[in-house]
This record gives structure tokens, C-alpha cells and sequence, in this order.
């Protein structure tokens, strides 16, 4: 049974990080053209709710002013109970197309998004974040995407990183991106990013107050109303990779948490009724959040078998693996150069790592689904 249960875990993390992409480029279709224009440019309002944002949300505001959109473009955005001055420059801004709420209480994300879609009246709504900016045509290219069965739109993010940053997310992220661009083209992405994403209001379902990755929840909601999901790469933003994996950590302890809720309430994906979606649901989605059990087992089953000469060389080669993880980190947050190669190391295991943390909470499930800010490239001194 040990024997079993760890070669399946090792079969199993092998096929999510690399067979299962391998497989969506051998079933990617090719994409249709984009329409380069509309007759008719619909009315768009972009939601953006913020937290003790006072040193973007002005820069922020200014750079969706900016866009190049041909139709009208409102903007609500909120300070939930900032205790900075973000309220104070949001309501600075002397201009029709923003919207201002300045709530006194500090009641969480979810709360205020559900508040501010509720008092949106475009029939597209464009979700994003106080420390993204976006490329002067991206709302355009989101909105032309849409067509009668395309109920959300995903844009591109790129995340930026600042010289000496040693913090691998960035290279994780083109991972990802890749990831989502196959999904795209067999009718199975995966949820948006919260960076740059928009949706029909008309299909948007409130929030749990406890919902924590709002924007994959927000997603599946109207996929699970049947309507698709598509990624255009032409629509992007930007935003700072954290500068550390330390700082990285705590963001992804989070999103762990809300990942483990999504799951719960998100049963309906995985059925092989759902098709090529549940496929993909399965092999991006579920194996990557159980990955630290899987690799949890791994190592205890192989520890089990170690009398064996090949189990006790593998059983050494996972603990290396986790000794170069641990050494990489440490020396990565005291600012140390390491090779790529410890970088991707120390960025997986610290990954998965906050995925487990975030398991942990998730079982206490004892918390809502408030704000935690990651630092940014600009606050480190």
C-alpha cells in the first residue's frame, strides 16, 4: 500500500505541474479573430474597492480616467474604513465620472464589492485592483471580446519585477498565463485574475461575506449560469511582484484559504458531466490545492519504505530537495543572490507551504473575508 500511495501522490503532482500542460497544447483549438471595433461601444463602469491605498489610489484613478474607451466610462470606487488617507483622495477627484464611497466602517472586500455592483447600472462591469494599471486600450479590448454566450472576460496581467527581486512569482505567473490561454480556446478558463477582468452585471451573484478569491468565485458563478469564460491577451495591466517570498507568503496563505472555501462550493465543476471544464478543473485547480498533501504523503510513504536501496535514494533526494528550499528562502529574505534554479526551488515549496497553512485556517474556518495588503516593491526601505 505505502508503495502505491506514493508512487500515485508523485504520479499525480507530475501530471498537474507538467503532463496536464503538455496535454492543453495538444487539445488547444485555434482562436477565432477579435473584431477590431464595434458599432455600438456599450456603457462600462469599473468597480474598485480599496484599503488603506493612499499611495496608488491617486495614480490609480488617474490611469483609468486615461482609458481610451470610445463609450461611457463610470468608476465606482470605495475606501472601506481606510484609516489612511485614502478616503480623503478619492473625494479629491472633481470629476462626473467617478463615484465616490467612503465608508466609515471597515466591513471587508466582499461587502463593499457587493455594494458597489449593486449600484452600478452598466451592463458591463470591469473589476480591478488600487495597486494595477492598466494599458491605455485594455478596457476596449475586454469589451470586445464579448459576444452573446461570453458572460466574462479575463485580461492579461503582467507582473513586474524590479531589479535584484528574486521572488519567482513572476515566472510562475507566465506558467500560468500559458495555462490560460489553452483553457481559453476549449471553452474551460478557470476564473480571472482581480487584477483586470470584466463580466454582464446582469450575471453577477452577491458574495458570501467570507469569500476570500472573489474573483474566481465571481467567474465560476456565471460559468455555472452556462455562459463561457474567455482570456484576451491583448487586454493588460501591470502590477509589482511582491519584493520578497516573505512578503509573498502571507498573500498566499490567503488565497490558500479562499481556495479551500471555492472548492466547497464548487462541487458542481467536477462532475465528467461539465465535460472538457471538469477535466481542467480537476487538473489545474483540485490536484494543485491538495499538492502539499500529495507531497505530504509522498515523503512519509517513502520514509515507510526506505529499507529499500531505491526509496532510501529518493527518500534522500526529497530531503535535499527541501533542504535547498529551506536554504534558498532564508537566503532569498536576507537578500542574498542565489541561481535560478534555487529561486524556482524556494518558490515552489514556499508555495505549497502557504498552501498548507491556508488548509489549516481553512479547517478552523473562523475568519471573513477582509483585507491584508502585500507590501510592494516602493514601501521596502
Amino acid at each position: 500500500m505505502n508503495v502505491f500511495l506514493f508512487w500515485l501522490s508523485i504520479s499525480l503532482l507530475l501530471y498537474t505541474y507538467v503532463l496536464y500542460p503538455i496535454l492543453l497544447k495538444y487539445l488547444a483549438k485555434p482562436t477565432k479573430p477579435q473584431p477590431q471595433t464595434l458599432k455600438h461601444w456599450p456603457d462600462v463602469d469599473v468597480i474598485l474597492s480599496a484599503f488603506n491605498e493612499e499611495l496608488c489610489i491617486t495614480q490609480r484613478l488617474e490611469n483609468l480616467l486615461a482609458q481610451d474607451y470610445p463609450g461611457n466610462l463610470h468608476i465606482l470606487v470605495a475606501s472601506d474604513g481606510s484609516s489612511d488617507n485614502t478616503a480623503v483622495l478619492i473625494k479629491a477627484f472633481n470629476d462626473e465620472r467617478i463615484t465616490p464611497y467612503c465608508f466609515e466602517e471597515n466591513r471587508g472586500k466582499i461587502a463593499v464589492l457587493n455594494d458597489l455592483v449593486a449600484n452600478a447600472k452598466a451592463d458591463y462591469l470591469v473589476l480591478t485592483d488600487a495597486n494595477t494599471e492598466f494599458a491605455p486600450d485594455a478596457i476596449r479590448q475586454l469589451i470586445l471580446s464579448f459576444t452573446p454566450d461570453i458572460g466574462a472576460v479575463c485580461g492579461e496581467l503582467h507582473l513586474v519585477t524590479e531589479g535584484g527581486n528574486q521572488n519567482s512569482d513572476g515566472l510562475y505567473w507566465r506558467y500560468e498565463q500559458f495555462l490560460k490561454r489553452q483553457e481559453s480556446t476549449l471553452g474551460a478558463l478557470l476564473g480571472a485574475n482581480g487584477a483586470i477582468y470584466a463580466i454582464k452585471r446582469e450575471l453577477y451573484q452577491p458574495l458570501a461575506a467570507n469569500t476570500v478569491v472573489d474573483d474566481f468565485c465571481i467567474v465560476m458563478n456565471i460559468k455555472k449560469q452556462h455562459y463561457n469564460i474567455v482570456y484576451n491577451e491583448k487586454a493588460i495591466a501591470y502590477e509589482e511582484v511582491a519584493p520578497s517570498l516573505q512578503d509573498e507568503f502571507g498573500r498566499r496563505v490567503r488565497i490558500g484559504l479562499g481556495n479551500y472555501r471555492a472548492f466547497s462550493s464548487t462541487l458542481w465543476a467536477l462532475s465528467p458531466t461539465q465535460g472538457i471544464f471538469s477535466l481542467c478543473y480537476w487538473s489545474h485547480k483540485v490536484l494543485r490545492w491538495f499538492a502539499p498533501h500529495l507531497m505530504l504523503l509522498a515523503l512519509i510513504c517513502n520514509m515507510l519504505l526506505i529499507s529499500s536501496s531505491l526509496y532510501l535514494t529518493l527518500f534522500i533526494g526529497q530531503i535535499s530537495f527541501y533542504t535547498i528550499a529551506v536554504i534558498g528562502t532564508y537566503q532569498i529574505n536576507k537578500g542574498a543572490k542565489v541561481s535560478k534554479f534555487i529561486q524556482i526551488i524556494s518558490f515552489f515549496a514556499s508555495m505549497n507551504l502557504a498552501l498548507a497553512f491556508g488548509f489549516v485556517r481553512f479547517i478552523r474556518n473562523n475568519e471573513r473575508g477582509g483585507w491584508k495588503r502585500t507590501a510592494r516593491q516602493g514601501e521596502i526601505k
